[in-house]
């Protein structure tokens, strides 16, 4: 093990981890505040730069606060608790302004507000890994910070009470070992109430238990409307419902499916629409990475055209079925990648 190295934490940086100069090094780490004298021990040694992990904190800050999870600093799931909650969002501010300056040459000088939600219970999505732990029982959690090793858990803070709710039934299937050893991965998502439940769930092998698996999560999970398994041995795919979920965000309903991406902070959905948006109306709107169509939804009732650019082929059919259903005029998509997208405008004479 490398010897340890003292530092003063200077800032904090994109990804939640604390900046510090070493001996022309620059170094990382997490779980740490400005200002703060640390211990590190180097994990990961490169020609300009050092990563590691806290030893000890010698001199802690006056703004450190207890976190509210258990498993804070093991799980890789948060990198703030540590930090009180208005204090972390005048950070994430200052990070997006040193982000926006370093990386696309925009210096903006003015204020940055947040639109920030409640810290806990915000999530409407979770990814949960499956497996054994130290040779034992299989466990479900979240990786360790930095590590493809588990960090089992009974709770998730920042998870909705639904999410929480499904994460204890499925303990309870794992410590009665119905829930075959073939899982290792199940995925939620919860709609805008919180109430239904969308599922996928990964097998190493499904060895047709696909159908017995999901049938076994329904029972435990009566909120769930769909479901989706895949044999990661064989890429078999096995739907059993829907195969989508309805989400509404304001006055808008979508159809969101088992492989779109849709925003995962249920508190703030309607807040960002309503920012991006507000009273707009014109000519054209351009929506790149279109997603299922959170924005182009709402644009295509506002603009005479719009052109929505989405290259996940799955949620292009929900972003075509959202926009069908909003009655829009002529909306228009495209199933392509932004950069090609782009590339074909500026090609154009």
């Amino acid at each position: 093990m490398p010897d340890p190295i003292e530092v003063r934490i200077e800032k904090l940086v994109y990804g939640g981890e604390g900046l510090a100069h070493h001996e022309g090094h620059t170094v990382f780490a997490p779980f740490v505040l400005p200002d703060e004298n640390v211990s590190i021990e180097p994990v990961e040694r490169r020609k300009k730069f050092i990563r590691g992990r806290v030893a000890q904190i010698r001199t802690p800050s006056a703004d450190r606060a207890a976190a509210a999870c258990p498993y804070f600093g093991v799980c890789g799931g948060c990198d703030y608790q540590h930090i009180p909650y208005e204090l972390q969002l005048r950070y994430k501010a200052e990070i997006l302004r040193e982000t926006l300056s370093r990386l696309g040459r925009l210096h903006w000088e003015g204020p940055i507000e947040p639109h920030a939600s409640p810290p806990f219970g915000y999530r409407n999505r979770v990814q949960w890994k499956i497996a054994s732990v130290e040779g034992g029982s299989p466990e479900i959690g979240y990786f360790q910070a930095g590590s493809q090793k588990l960090c089992a858990i009974r709770q998730c803070p920042i998870a909705s009470p639904r999410l929480n709710e499904a994460l204890g039934a499925i303990v309870n299937l794992l410590q009665s070992g119905k829930l075959t050893a073939s899982v290792r991965e199940i995925e939620v998502f919860a709609d805008q109430d919180d109430a239904r439940l969308l599922l996928n769930v990964a097998l190493d092998a499904a060895n047709g238990a696909a159908a017995e698996t999901a049938e076994l999560l329904r029972s435990a999970l009566p909120s769930v409307d769909t479901l989706l398994t895949q044999d990661r041995h064989t890429d078999r795919f096995e739907l059993s419902g829907p195969g989508h979920i309805n989400y509404r965000v304001g006055d808008h309903n979508y159809r969101i499916g088992h492989l779109s991406f849709f925003q995962v902070n249920r508190f703030v959905l309607d807040d960002l629409v309503r920012s991006v948006i507000g009273e707009r109306r014109g000519k054209l709107a351009l929506d790149l990475f279109a997603g299922v169509g959170l924005f182009s939804v709402p644009l295509a009732n506002r603009f005479e055209r719009l052109i929505a650019v989405e290259s996940n082929i799955a949620a292009v059919r929900d972003l075509e079925a959202n926009l069908q259903a909003s009655g829009a005029a002529s909306p228009n998509w495209r199933h392509t990648t932004v950069e090609a997208f782009l590339g074909l405008i500026i090609s154009r004479p």
